[in-house]
Order: structure tokens, then sequence, then C-alpha cells
């Protein structure tokens, strides 16, 4: 009988660690998704896969996690130019989305947790803020 109960507290005490290391992530994870359905799903489609060779993939996305800095930098202030995703070339240009820095951390923390991608470094705000052209 002790034994599950040691699994369980032990469980629970991981659990508290990594809220209280991020308590406002899952927060930002859901703000992030609802500005991404508003701003970027017409382009990046609902699964994040994209449309190959226009619109880049941010579903298992190389690109998100080796070039972080350059992507905040993409919502920011828009994107042009050549871009290796996953193996393809994209040329094509995205318009800045008019976003504030806390939305942007908030639709990056969403795209980093979704559709196979996985981080457990949060974007915050002052990264954001940190980023300019």
């Amino acid at each position: 009988m002790r034994k599950p109960i040691l699994t369980f507290l032990t469980l629970l005490l991981g659990m508290a660690h990594i809220v209280g290391q991020n308590p406002d992530l899952p927060s930002s994870i859901q703000r992030g998704s609802e500005l991404y359905a508003d701003f970027c799903v017409t382009c990046h489609l609902p699964n994040g896969e994209g449309v190959p060779f226009a619109f880049p993939p941010l579903a298992k996305s190389d690109y998100l996690i080796k070039n972080r800095a350059a992507s905040i930098k993409g919502i920011k202030y828009g994107n042009e130019g050549e871009m290796i995703v996953n193996g393809i070339t994209y040329n094509s240009a995205m318009a800045p989305m008019g976003l504030d820095d806390e939305e942007i951390a908030d639709v990056m923390n969403f795209i980093l947790n979704s559709w196979g991608n996985s981080s457990n470094d949060p974007v915050t705000i002052e990264e954001v803020r940190a980023i300019t052209e």
C-alpha cells in the first residue's frame, strides 16, 4: 500500500516542480492557440503543416528549434528570403502580424508545444522585447 502512495507523491512533487518553474506556460499556450487561429492558420494550416514550397511547416519544424530568435523576429517584423525547413527550401514573404510582445511569446509557446514540437524553455516577453530589426 505504501508504494502506490509514494509513487503518487513523487509524481505530484515532480509536477509541482515543473509548474513552479513555468506557472504561466499553460495559460500562454492557450492564449497562443487562439492567436494562431486568428493570425497564422490561413497559411500554416490548422495542423501546422503549412504548404510545401509556399508556407513552411511549423509542425515538427527543425527550423523553429535551431532558429528560435529568427522565428520570433519573423513573427515580430515579418520575414522574407530563403529558409530551409525540414529539408525544403522556402522563399516567400511573411508580413508582420502586428502582435505585441506578449502575444508573440504566447503564439511561439503554442507553436513550440504543438504538432510534435516540445520545448521546456518558454518564450518570455523579455526575450521577444530583446529581438530588434
